[in-house]
């Protein structure tokens, strides 16, 4: 289906700069303006962008590439050249985007992927990231470093795991050394540290304007595109800039009533990956009934900086293995659950709306429980609904308006509230 919903007119400033942001990031891989870098391939959750910045790499996040992808609807093609070389149905659609985009030259609407000079692996939550990057390297046969994260089981990290990530972090500086011929530059790193810290600060305090009432931000559909500096750019000065400019903004719709949607009738926390093949479809879906997202977890996969794991340039190893441990898919699921609910709580929702990737076992397991936790055991009331993160073939937009329609139609004759037309449609 094409995506025919359109931006709501409250997205300006900060959106523009966004765009641009993205331009001149898949631009400047390819070197444009200056020298190429060596480009590190690295995954969102608990990445170590900051230490490998330090040694002078670009990072490129293939899940990214491949949400732009899907939201530009040209992830199709490179799924089912995957498929044609043996990777199932079942298979992650972030990796068989990945894999048979690499295969057909890298060639993208927003930019050429170069290939990998080090690949980088933080296999928080997911095993099949291990599989994927060992295909990588098989094809590029560049070094391939993995980093083990345990899972989280407790609130506060554990000393041990932290030392144990410790350790990891200084052979990867030894790997990079030797790869770069550059001694590891403890000043360099801390001056990283604290250019995140700065944009992590600045990412949270917009997260945390969700729980005004009305919301002036959209914190899952807007908050996806705003994620793109805290996740690909953070330890750079533009990102670190760009969050001072998105809270101006979002001070500014308060002063002028300019709202995600003219009047606010549903607050709601969203678990899950978005459909990206029909990410504007999907949003009209919420729009038309007034329903704004309050707050979300899938903005939280590159890191619970509003959780405390934030980047500290006076403690830069441990902080680092602390937010690496606390990365929102490395958390056990009853952590998981306990900040959903905390969500709810915290932010004033009327409901819960899951979103189940049909290709994403390790984000997706534990949803339904979820799900029966929250309607029987708490009374919230709660949707879940399934498609994809990248496969168009399973987002079935008759069926999901409809179990959305029966859903906000549910809460509507608690509320006595009455749907809207669309906005911006």
């Amino acid at each position: 289906m094409g995506d025919t919903g359109t931006e709501p007119r409250f997205l300006t400033t900060a959106r523009d700069r966004q765009r641009e942001m993205v331009e001149e990031y898949y631009a400047g891989l390819e070197g444009a303006g200056g020298p190429k870098k060596p480009v590190a391939y690295m995954l969102v959750g608990g990445n170590l962008t900051e230490i490998v910045r330090s040694f002078g790499y670009e990072v490129v996040f293939p899940e990214i590439v491949a949400l732009n992808c899907a939201i530009k609807h040209v992830s199709l093609p490179n799924i089912l050249h995957a498929e044609s070389q043996g990777y199932g149905l079942d298979v992650c659609g972030y990796v068989k985007n990945d894999l048979g985009l690499q295969e057909m030259g890298g060639q993208t609407p927003f930019g050429r992927i170069p290939p990998p000079d080090l690949l980088v692996c933080s296999f928080s939550g997911c095993y099949v990231y291990v599989k994927w990057w060992e295909a990588l390297a098989e094809k590029y046969g560049c070094p391939l470093f993995m980093l083990d994260v345990p899972y989280l089981r407790d609130a506060t990290p554990q000393s041990e795991d932290i030392q144990y990530i410790v350790t990891q972090l200084h052979e990867l500086i030894a790997l990079l050394e030797k790869a770069t011929g550059r001694a590891f530059d403890p000043a360099e790193l801390r001056a990283t540290l604290a250019r995140s810290r700065r944009a992590e600060e600045g990412w949270v305090n917009y997260l945390a304007s969700g729980r005004r009432r009305p919301s002036p931000i959209e914190a899952y559909f807007e908050a996806v595109f705003y994620m793109f500096p805290i996740n690909v750019l953070r330890g750079t000065e533009v990102a670190a800039d760009f969050y001072a400019t998105v809270n101006a903004e979002v001070d500014e719709r308060v002063r002028s009533g300019t709202y995600p949607v003219p009047e606010e009738k549903f607050r709601l926390v969203v678990e899950g990956v978005p459909p990206y093949p029909s990410y504007r479809t999907f949003w009209d879906f919420f729009r038309k009934w007034g329903a704004v997202s309050v707050a979300a977890t899938y903005p939280k996969v590159g890191g619970l900086f509003d959780r405390g794991f934030l980047h500290d340039p006076a403690r830069p190893f441990d902080s680092i293995a602390e937010y690496s441990l606390g990365a929102y898919v490395n958390q056990s699921w009853p952590l998981r659950r306990t900040l959903i609910e905390e969500y709810v709580r915290d932010f004033g929702a009327d409901a819960v709306l899951i979103h189940g990737i049909k290709s994403c076992r390790s984000f997706t397991a534990g949803q339904g429980d979820l799900r029966d936790r929250l309607i029987h055991d708490l009374g919230i009331p709660t949707l879940y609904i399934e498609s994809d993160h990248e496969d168009p073939r399973y987002f079935a937009p008759a069926q999901i308006k409809n179990r959305m329609d029966a859903f906000f139609e549910s809460l509507d004759r608690r509320k006595g509230t009455t749907p809207l037309p669309m906005v911006g449609g």
